[in-house]
């Protein structure tokens, strides 16, 4: 096997034209040089420099072995631009997982600000619903997924939670209901309603039953949407009442139907980014996570998190977003 540093110290002597010149160059002395020739000429097999009064020049083998030091000399130094780049985040690949309601109000915007901050960073970005995405977390398939789970969710299997924001959940009504003129509900108000289920069993239907039991009743759901469109639909033509968490309603909601708060108690979603744990991360999934929390903080109307910081673990805030004029029409 040929050593690589005995080909950049021929690359030297070829280039300088004498040992002496190159061992100036390089900072070693003039026999320290001829050692690593010599010991390069027997790694070879073959002659490598030849005399030329005070001087040296390649034979053929070595100017083929400058050559191929030349080109690893390039290719070292391209790999160690890569490494910086890497090692500053301004190049990478980042993995993501998401669920729909996250799409618009979240995701865009956070990778909007990250393709500015990082241009060179490309996510591979893949909507994964209703499946639980923390697997692909734990088996390497993502390094970042966008789940629903309790305010203080423990790690699981290698993967841990930071927590992003609590997605409030609002009471959704026909246009023309009894209760349509109330700005603030009472969940109990809701209790004889029937219900249209916005979500499939899961985390984000659990909030709704656990603030329901707090009420006193369990929700008569008469039929189930799949998805909160759908559910305004169902609401506007008199079906049922429903509970949409506000990143649900980003969007606006129908003309014919109303949305109100709902206290007593009020259900809320934490919202987390599950990445691994154990290990540093990455300089191209901290600009991702750092441009979720920039995002997370428009969203809710608050300053940007400090780069590159925790999520700080203080008791959640009431942090809906300024509602818009009431109407009769909501």
């Amino acid at each position: 096997m040929l050593d690589m540093r005995r080909m950049q110290i021929l690359r030297a002597v070829v280039a300088s034209g004498s040992v002496t010149a190159a061992a100036r160059n390089l900072g070693y002395t003039p026999s320290a040089v001829s050692q690593q020739m010599a010991a390069l000429e027997k790694e070879a097999g073959i002659a490598l420099l030849e005399r030329t009064g005070r001087g040296v020049r390649p034979t053929e083998a070595g100017r083929t072995l400058t050559e191929y030091a030349t080109a690893i000399g390039r290719h070292a130094a391209e790999a160690e631009t890569a490494l910086a780049e890497l090692r500053a985040g301004r190049t990478g690949r980042v993995s993501m997982r998401y669920f729909a309601t996250a799409g618009a109000p979240l995701v865009a915007p956070a990778l909007a600000a990250l393709r500015r901050a990082q241009p060179g960073v490309q996510v591979e970005l893949k909507l994964f619903e209703p499946a639980d995405p923390v697997p692909e977390v734990a088996a390497r398939r993502a390094d970042l997924a966008l789940v629903v789970r309790g305010r203080d969710a423990a790690a699981v299997d290698g993967v841990r939670f930071v927590h992003l924001l609590e997605d409030h959940y609002r009471a959704v009504l026909p246009a023309g209901h009894r209760l349509a003129a109330r700005p603030v509900l009472d969940l109990a108000e809701l209790a004889e309603e029937p219900w249209v289920a916005g979500e499939t069993p899961g985390p984000c239907l659990d909030p709704v039953l656990d603030a329901c039991a707090a009420a006193g009743f369990t929700p008569d759901f008469v039929v189930e949407s799949g998805d909160y469109a759908t559910a305004q639909g169902l609401v506007a033509a008199g079906l049922g009442v429903t509970l949409i968490p506000e990143l649900g309603l980003a969007g606006g909601h129908r003309p014919d139907v109303v949305v109100r708060e709902v206290t007593g108690p009020r259900p809320v979603r934490s919202i987390h980014a599950a990445i691994r744990g154990g290990t540093p991360v990455r300089p191209a999934l901290r600009g991702l996570l750092d441009a979720l929390r920039t995002a997370t903080a428009q969203a809710l109307g608050e300053a940007p998190p400090a780069p590159g910081a925790e999520h700080p673990e203080a008791p959640p805030r009431d942090v809906s977003p300024p509602e818009a004029p009431r109407s009769s029409a909501g």
